[in-house]
């Protein structure tokens, strides 16, 4: 047996503390499900790896997260919010530039697009993974909205205008791009899809 082998066998296994969560154990069992995931690929993707590779008990992921879906929108999730905030500049103009080409070079830097697009994959043939994304989904637009609601207060944006689909008109967009490989977008085109919601929901004269 080399050294190598012989020093993984007799490392030991992370310890749990229950239902609450280990810090080090949890990023260690995030960090081996993403690695997982893009190695193997969503068809190779299994709990089992994952727990083998974190070195951590199958009880315990499942503990915390209940489904692959869960454990994947966790990782997704881990990754977009050290590199995305919603924007609040005071200005509704900048904050809908900013949130989508936040949103684009979210998904096209590191890992974060090709981990969400593995998500949405697998949530068309899985009942969990979709009911699970939906409700993901759900509080992101209600989050994105309150770019909206907060230019309606500034007199910005009309009182009969929707938040949520307002901004659900940008996170679309950037939907689209992101599942068919286009997330290279220009300042251009991000200018002339904003200006273009801009116009129907700005004051009218």
């Amino acid at each position: 047996m080399s050294e190598t082998a012989e020093a993984t066998e007799t490392k030991p296994a992370r310890r749990s503390i229950g239902a609450t969560r280990n810090p080090d154990s949890e990023a260690a069992i995030l960090a081996a499900a993403e690695a997982v995931l893009l190695e193997n690929g969503l068809n190779g993707f299994s709990i089992e790896a994952v727990a083998k590779r974190a070195r951590a008990g199958k009880p315990t992921i499942y503990r915390w997260w209940p489904s692959q879906a869960a454990l994947l929108l966790d990782v997704y999730h881990c990754r977009k919010r050290t590199s995305f905030i919603f924007p609040d500049t005071g200005n509704i103009r900048q904050d809908l530039r900013a949130y989508l080409s936040g949103l684009l070079a979210t998904w096209r830097e590191g890992t974060g697009g090709e981990v969400f697009r593995c998500v949405v994959a697998k949530a068309q043939g899985d009942p969990d993974t979709l009911a699970a994304l939906s409700a993901y989904m759900a509080d992101r637009r209600c989050q994105s909205g309150k770019i909206i609601e907060k230019a309606q207060a500034r007199g910005e944006v009309r009182a009969d205008v929707n938040p949520v689909l307002t901004t659900e008109l940008l996170s679309s967009f950037a939907w689209g791009r992101l599942l068919t490989e286009r997330l290279d977008v220009t300042d251009e085109e991000i200018d002339a899809l904003v200006d273009t919601v801009l116009s129907g929901i700005a004051p009218k004269p």
